[in-house]
């Protein structure tokens, strides 16, 4: 008798489908990280209009500013919203792919 987990179909199959946690974590941490160092090089330059574009972003994530505490609160934002794109991209294409 064969494992049923051996058979082509199965392994395609389990091949396909995407880790949604994965994609979650991954484009949490990616757009996190870009928020992140985009804040804490803007600190670093300094200059009188330092970062004001960027500073719009505090429109849309209260508390945010372009500093360092404000740094690690715009990581912790985009990380959120990025991990729950990543799981909405992981769950449809596996919804797609059945």
């Amino acid at each position: 008798m064969t494992d049923p987990m051996t058979r082509p179909e199965a392994l395609e199959r389990a091949i396909r489908r995407l880790n949604e946690r994965a994609w979650g974590i991954s484009l949490g941490l990616l757009f996190g990280l870009a928020l992140f160092l985009a804040t804490i090089i803007l600190v670093i330059k300094g200059g009188p209009n330092m970062g004001q574009h960027l500073g719009l972003l505090s429109n849309y994530l209260p508390g945010y500013r372009v500093s360092i505490l404000g740094a690690f609160i715009g990581f912790i934002y985009l990380f959120v919203l990025g991990y729950g794109l990543g799981r909405i991209i992981g769950t449809v294409y596996n919804r797609l792919v059945k």
